[in-house]
């Protein structure tokens, strides 16, 4: 019974330093962009770690930037994209792999990872100069389908095992039933795992939004959130970047609540299946 209540104690401090170590940095940026600036770790001396004010003149003077607007479309839009063409490419190539042997299947999906393995910047030099030549340079679709070049491994190998989780008699007994391979898919296969998809979205969908390779390489006269939030900080403007900061999150956690309904405890089973 002692032991009991010291591990379930000892999991409870470990939990709550996890907690702490994870939302501290998120308490910080809100504190400097709410709290009055002479109060603000930036700028005072003797800062607090505890609300001393509250103001939004830091937040509207930073949304009154007139680039905050144009990075944030530019962030949105190529995020959606990546997370879209994730999922049409993504489903059918995981669908294809899942009807093959599992580990044929599975050595095929490792395969994909190789461009994940090159650092990025190797892969944004040569990509940065054929949309310059092509006339793509700054343009959202060129931003998006350089960063499916990571995002779309990943996609296949968390769809692959959301599929292969599907019971093979299912599908079968649709083809025999006479449905097609798109109606097979779309009605049958994706319904059931839904709660991989709609992790496979999510996943792609923040990998976008947070990109900072690609961007700076494919898009640095109409930069993206991140870059510009990079831009404000080396100019020493604190204060802006926070604004920018907390607008970053907004999206994601209204991305997560939407999605929420689908994420259960399956989210992670198409990384750990097969």
């Amino acid at each position: 019974m002692i032991n009991r209540s010291l591990t379930r104690i000892s999991f409870y401090i470990v939990f709550a330093i996890i907690m702490i170590y994870t939302f501290f940095p998120l308490y910080v940026l809100i504190l400097i962009a709410f709290t009055p600036p002479i109060h603000t770790p930036v700028a005072s001396l003797h800062p607090t770690l505890y609300p001393s004010g509250f103001t939004l003149s830091s937040l509207l003077g930073a949304f009154a930037i007139p680039e905050i607007f144009a990075a944030f479309t530019k962030s949105l839009e190529v995020a959606f994209i990546v997370a879209g063409l994730a999922l049409l490419i993504g489903v059918p190539a995981a669908y294809g792999l899942s009807r093959l042997h599992p580990k044929i299947a599975n050595s095929i999906s490792t395969l994909l990872f190789f461009a994940n393995m090159l650092p990025s910047i190797t892969i944004a030099i040569p990509i940065s100069v054929t949309f310059l030549k092509l006339g793509l340079s700054e343009t959202p679709i060129a931003l998006a389908l350089a960063q499916e070049l990571i995002v779309l491994p990943l996609s296949v190998f968390f769809l692959l095992g959301a599929f292969q989780s599907v019971p093979k008699d299912l599908i079968n007994q649709a083809r025999v039933d006479g449905a097609g391979l798109f109606r097979t898919i779309f009605t049958i296969i994706v319904p059931l795992a839904k709660a991989g998809v709609a992790a496979t979205f999510l996943l792609s969908w923040m990998l976008s939004w947070d990109e900072f390779t690609f961007a700076v390489f494919l898009s640095p006269a109409k930069p993206t959130l991140p870059i510009l939030i990079y831009i404000y900080i080396t100019r020493g403007s604190i204060l802006d970047a926070s604004a920018f900061s907390i607008l970053v999150t907004v999206p994601v956690v209204v991305l997560v609540v939407i999605l929420s309904r689908f994420l259960r405890g399956e989210l992670l089973q198409g990384g750990i299946n097969g």
